[in-house]
C-alpha cells in the first residue's frame, strides 16, 4: 500500500501547463479534476489513518479515482 499522494501533476508532468489551460477553458475537465483533486485526499487520509475506512470503502475509492485518472488523461492526450 502506498501512502503517496497522487496529485495530478506528478501523474502527468509533462501535462501541468496543458491541465491548468484546461482547468480554465474546459468547465468538463476542470470539474474531473476537482473531483480527482477531492477523491484522491480521501484515498491519502485513509490510507495514512488520519480519516481511517473499511477495506471495501477505501477500494471503492480507489477504484474511482483510477476511473477519473484514465477519463482524465484521455482529455489529455487528445489535446
Amino acid at each position: 500500500m502506498s501512502h503517496t499522494p497522487h496529485e495530478l501533476a506528478e501523474e502527468f508532468p509533462d501535462k501541468v501547463d496543458l491541465m491548468s489551460s484546461l482547468k480554465q477553458s474546459d468547465a468538463h475537465f476542470a470539474k474531473l479534476a476537482d473531483e480527482y483533486h477531492e477523491v484522491n485526499r480521501q484515498v491519502h487520509r485513509a490510507e495514512t489513518n488520519v480519516e481511517p475506512m473499511e477495506q471495501l470503502a477505501e477500494e471503492t475509492l480507489r477504484k474511482q479515482r483510477a476511473a477519473l485518472k484514465d477519463e482524465i488523461y484521455g482529455i489529455l492526450s487528445k489535446a
